[in-house]
């Protein structure tokens, strides 16, 4: 089993997940059930599943859980871009987000790859 709390990228996917919990409370109330609810899923999503593939046992099921997170991650960079463009989030909290959410899928891809090499 591996500890989560060691890796980069989940240390990165919980800022995230902080962050989204963070910038959505300003969102209209009227997307209390749309887009808000569906940022915090995908935010959600990433460090929880780094933190399952991490408690299995066999690389495949790691592999697995890592390719959801960062399935996850790039539908919440779509998500960030989408509530901008509604004027839900101003462009200069944009691209101090953007960052972080490009710096999250950049380390995660790299964990993904490092796991294929193995």
């Amino acid at each position: 089993m591996r500890d989560h709390s060691k890796l980069r990228t989940f240390e990165l996917a919980d800022r995230v997940a902080l962050l989204v919990y963070e910038v959505t409370r300003s969102f209209p109330k009227e997307e209390m059930y749309g887009l808000t609810s569906q940022m915090r899923r995908a935010a959600i999503s990433v460090p929880s599943n780094i933190v399952e593939g991490c408690a299995r046992t066999s690389q495949a099921e790691y592999l697995h859980f890592l390719q959801i997170a960062f399935g996850s991650i790039r539908e919440l960079h779509y998500q960030f871009g989408l509530a901008q463009r509604l004027g839900f989030i101003d462009d200069k909290e944009d691209s101090d987000y953007n960052a972080l959410i490009i710096e999250t899928e950049k380390a995660l891809s790299a964990l993904i790859r490092s796991m294929r090499v193995k």
